[in-house]
């Protein structure tokens, strides 16, 4: 059991998006289609809004963060991104109005002139909530199975296993009733997930659909989309390709709790909207789905996952709190994870899964065997010509000293090139994770100084970035 005789410190939310409409993923790479959100994936999203309005942002709840403003958005205490890949606008749309339940619209969001008069925000005081835009193409850590050559194999070696084969052969019969309600749609046990979306997007939003489609057809094509997804995107080791969603996203979680236990920083709410690959791989990587097998699947809609850091009053390191809420509930569940009862110690949490964290877009690369994509081009660019520059002749004194000082030119311009792009550890991206040291006091969180690798994208100003 979680105990309450604890302090909160702070939060770091992942959040995936709200209803949308139809979307297709290559069963194989992942790439996806466009969509776009509806009303009711807004409404999702506001409700969970204020939801952990009341959790978080209440003086009254237990759960309160002390010191958190109550009522207007203070952006020095919050850091929220958003995924601009796959589903496009989707998830920052999604994320826009959880932003809009957090911190509701109010008179108090004014301004008094020098000429003594009043000004209210438009819309009665609605809050406007920046948003860092997080672009694929600059930063993977909240999509790093994409383009990612190691974990395309993966999956292909999952659709040709015998585990694989003799699921095909049970679900034959179930996937043979399945062509009069999808339209055209391949009908195999590798395009399952495609299958489900397709089911259950029109099963929301088309009534005759609805009404035909036999009752028991839905869940059961859910099941098969859990498990295929859920074995698509998890790893029997913590640091198999199979967990790199969820490699991927572990150094912005640590970072996060890097942030709220820094007593220095202000900003102790963190919140990243995602979609739902890299909740299978993280639940895979902490083990909440071993312990609880409902959550080795796809999460709902509009579903958060709640990682609370607390201090515990008998002093000691701070401990994370895993708290979830599918969708639809009503609240959020505490689970047990990392093969521990009830609150787990920060230090714990670091050591089961910083070693596998994938820090930086250079280890990416090298991880996921691509020289081209998403950054590893220019990386792999700048590798020949350093080498290339290192092993010119130089046969006279001048030419040397000539030659030596190109060389320098050429590697100072490209290193400069690359950590404006982000695609360097040590510039914009990412916070590279080593060994905590904790006392009798406290742990200690080290990390090498960097900035996030993200685009910034402000909602005030309506700018947005979009994946073409």
């Amino acid at each position: 059991m979680a105990s309450n005789d604890n302090e909160m410190l702070g939060v770091m939310l992942i959040v995936r998006h709200g209803d949308r409409r139809g979307f297709y993923q290559n069963p194989t790479t992942y790439t996806a289609s466009h969509t776009e959100i509806t009303p009711l994936g807004n409404q999702q999203e506001f409700q969970l809004g204020e939801l952990l309005q009341s959790i978080y942002l209440n003086s009254s709840s237990s759960s309160y963060i002390p010191g958190m403003s109550t009522g207007l958005f203070n952006q020095s205490q919050v850091s929220i991104s958003a995924d601009l890949g796959g589903e496009s606008a989707v998830v920052y749309d999604s994320c826009v109005s959880l932003t809009q339940g957090l911190w509701p619209a109010t008179v108090d969001n004014n301004i008094i002139l020098a000429n003594g008069s009043t000004i209210t925000a438009p819309l009665d005081g609605y809050q406007y909530v920046p948003i860092d835009g997080v672009e694929p193409d600059l930063d993977v850590s909240l999509e790093g199975f994409l383009d990612c050559n190691t974990f395309d194999t993966h999956t292909t070696d999952f659709y040709n296993s015998a585990v694989f084969q003799q699921m095909a052969e049970q679900s034959a019969a179930f996937l043979d009733l399945l062509p009069p309600y999808l339209d055209g749609r391949s009908v195999s046990l590798e395009n399952m997930w495609n299958i489900f979306d397709y089911i259950n997007v029109n099963y929301i939003h088309n009534t005759t659909f609805a009404n035909a489609l036999p009752s028991t057809f839905r869940e059961q094509a859910r099941a098969l989309a859990n498990w295929h997804e859920y074995n698509v995107f998890t790893d029997p080791s913590v640091s198999g390709i199979g967990n790199i969603a969820g490699q991927a996203i572990v150094p912005v979680v640590l970072n996060a709790f890097d942030d709220i236990v820094n007593a220095s920083n202000p900003v102790k709410m963190s919140i990243t909207a995602i979609a739902y690959k890299p909740l299978l791989s993280l639940f895979n990587m902490t083990g909440v789905a071993a312990a609880n097998p409902q959550l080795a699947g796809i999460v709902d809609y509009a579903s958060a996952v709640a990682f609370e850091v607390r201090q515990p009053s008998s002093g000691g390191e701070p401990v994370i709190r895993f708290n979830f809420k599918n969708g639809s509930d009503s609240e959020f569940v505490t689970y047990d994870f990392l093969n521990q009862t009830g609150d787990v110690p920060l230090s714990a949490f670091i050591d089961a899964v910083a070693p596998s964290a994938v820090n930086t877009t250079a280890a990416w690369c090298n991880v996921c065997q691509n020289s081209q994509e998403r950054g590893c081009g220019a990386l792999t660019l700048a590798a020949q010509q350093g080498r290339a520059a290192a092993l010119s002749p130089m046969n006279l004194v001048g030419a040397g000293f000539l030659g030596a000082g190109l060389t320098l030119a050429v590697v100072i311009f490209s290193l400069a090139a690359l950590a404006f792009l982000g695609l360097l550890g040590f510039g914009r991206r990412s916070k590279k994770w080593q060994r905590p040291v904790a006392d009798d006091d406290g742990v200690e969180l080290r990390r090498s100084p960097s900035n996030k690798d993200s685009v910034r994208t402000d909602v005030s100003l309506g700018k947005r970035q979009h994946v073409g």
